[in-house]
């Protein structure tokens, strides 16, 4: 598993920081409302909620906006009307890719998603041909400065973690669905701060490119994460450690 969720990772981080915080905002509050549409307004009973919210606030988003979310997505508040869709596709060299958007007008979406792909070599691809590639999984990412590895080890695997994975760059935690919570919420009792906590699509296999072919994926995950409709970008590319810090430099 390792690897795979590098690059989002740090896309996370540089939006907590990102000048446009406007359209962070927006997909924050779409992924709220969203939750809170699909499972009830109280973080407390809706986990989904939960991860959103703790999700907005660590982009620093306001209050106000976030309880706005929250109250479009349970009905008192008018909100647009918003569809979840999962689009799949490829990149140069094979790359797997899915493409989770929110959106109100699906023709629009698809049409940006299918041009980007295909002017950088990619395409799309039909329903169910990548996502079997893919598992859903809880997924939780710490920086690796100055903590105890053996201690986040500890918690992680007692409190049921499948798996983690200590690199260079960042600390990743795998848990199934059935035991994310429980892990999540293991690591808080034990004051270990993390960087992403969230349900992800994580692949059952991962493809290593050479410099050049992963940063020329890197960038087409790029342009797909920067449609304002799109959500979340998934891939099976395995980034190194190296790679994946000459991306920072160069940010």
């Amino acid at each position: 598993m390792s690897g795979h969720s590098k690059w989002k990772t740090i896309k996370h981080k540089k939006a907590a920081t990102d000048a446009k915080r406007g359209k962070i905002f927006t997909r924050l509050g779409r992924e709220i409302t969203i939750a809170a549409r699909a499972g009830g307004g109280d973080p407390n009973v809706n986990f989904n909620l939960r991860l959103a919210v703790d999700k907005a606030k660590s982009a620093n988003m306001p209050k106000d906006n976030i309880e706005r979310a929250i109250k479009r997505g349970t009905g008192e508040l008018k909100g647009e009307e918003l569809a979840e869709v999962t689009y799949e596709g490829y990149a140069p060299h094979g790359v797997a890719l899915l493409v989770q958007v929110l959106t109100d007008n699906k023709n629009r979406t698809v049409a940006d998603v299918r041009r980007i792909l295909t002017r950088q070599g990619g395409t799309l691809a039909e329903a169910g041909a990548v996502a079997w590639q893919f598992e859903r999984k809880g997924y939780i990412a710490i920086e690796p400065d100055g903590v105890d590895e053996d201690n986040i080890f500890e918690v992680a695997v007692e409190a049921g973690a499948e798996d983690v994975v200590f690199g260079d760059n960042m600390i990743e935690i795998y848990a199934e669905l059935s035991d994310f919570q429980a892990v999540r919420q293991a690591l808080e009792n034990a004051g270990i701060e993390f960087e992403t906590s969230e349900l992800a699509m994580i692949p059952q296999n991962t493809l290593q490119l050479e410099e050049k072919g992963t940063l020329q994926v890197m960038g087409v995950i790029e342009a797909l994460e920067d449609l304002d409709d799109t959500q979340q970008v998934y891939s099976n590319l395995d980034i190194s450690d190296e790679v994946m810090s000459k991306y920072e430099a160069a940010s």
